[in-house]
């Protein structure tokens, strides 16, 4: 396995193997990695003749209160378990190599790619300004620098999933975006890599997110499908030190909002445990 900083190297390595006409499958992430993202890359190896995983804490998607400098960064760690998972390179850019001097100064210095309003100004865009913005422009720069077929993102982060599918569709990359399960913890918690700020207490409230989820898809399974009741019983199941940010129902082919849940229903939920912010979501 290669561990590539440059983009010039990156971009030989994958020259090459375009010539031998090997298709090259891409997992961004930004690093401390877990078992959701060795999930990604099992995927990616069933698919792909070649296994890219870019590490990359991208400042231009925090915004200025966000924990950009207390996200974890474990590269050797992580380096470990890609080489154990069969990846061929894991790709570990600067912030410089990436942006550019200019990323030193003013976020207004640099070329941004800028999802539909309509999905971004929603759920997690609403309180995140910005953040999609920085989002598109990084994964659409690891496009282009790694040249993928196919290119795979949790479902977890069901908004940037919706969100990375319409700029493949709408800028003509030919690119394959493949969604994947979320993965969970045995008691339900969504894994992500921002679990390691939760303290014990805390990580116990945050178990209320997914239950709260469950309790939904029970409801509905019992042909309860109106969102108002559904919202009801999932407030009445988080833990009240929850801080509630959002829980939306929308149709995952539009991202429109729906008063009825149906197939192909994404409801999602975004709250605070102490101050750590988690995301967490089904689709019907």
């Amino acid at each position: 396995m290669l561990l590539l900083n440059k983009i010039q190297d990156i971009r030989k390595n994958t020259k090459e193997w375009k010539s031998q006409s090997y298709t090259i499958g891409l997992v961004p992430t930004m690093g401390a990695l877990h078992k959701g993202h060795a999930s990604l890359i099992e995927k990616a190896k069933e698919t792909c003749d070649k296994v890219i995983v870019s590490i990359f804490v991208n400042p231009i998607q925090f915004g200025p209160n966000e924990d950009y400098n207390r996200y974890p960064r474990t590269i050797d760690q992580d380096s470990k378990l890609c080489e154990s998972l069969g990846v061929d390179i894991v790709f570990a850019p600067t912030a410089i190599e990436m942006y550019g001097d200019n990323i030193k100064t003013s976020n207004n210095n640099y070329t941004y790619v800028c999802p539909p309003y309509n999905y971004v100004d929603c759920l997690c865009g609403k309180s995140r300004p910005g953040h999609f913005d920085g989002v598109a422009t990084v994964v659409t720069k690891l496009f282009n620098i790694t040249t993928p077929n196919y290119a795979f993102f949790g479902q977890k982060d069901a908004q940037q999933l919706f969100i990375l599918k319409r700029i493949v569709k709408d800028l003509n990359m030919d690119i394959n975006i493949i969604p994947c399960p979320i993965v969970r913890e045995d008691d339900g918690l969504a894994l992500s890599s921002r679990n390691s700020y939760l303290s014990p207490a805390e990580r116990n409230n945050a178990l209320t997110i997914s239950k709260a989820l469950m309790k939904i898809k029970q409801l509905y399974s019992e042909g309860i499908n109106d969102v108002n009741v559904l919202f009801d019983t999932a407030i009445a199941t988080l833990n009240p030190n929850i801080e509630l940010d959002y829980i939306e129902f929308r149709d995952f082919t539009t991202f429109e909002k729906v008063e009825k849940v149906g197939k192909n229903t994404l409801i999602a939920i975004a709250a605070k445990s102490g101050s750590t912010r988690l995301i967490d979501n089904i689709i019907i």
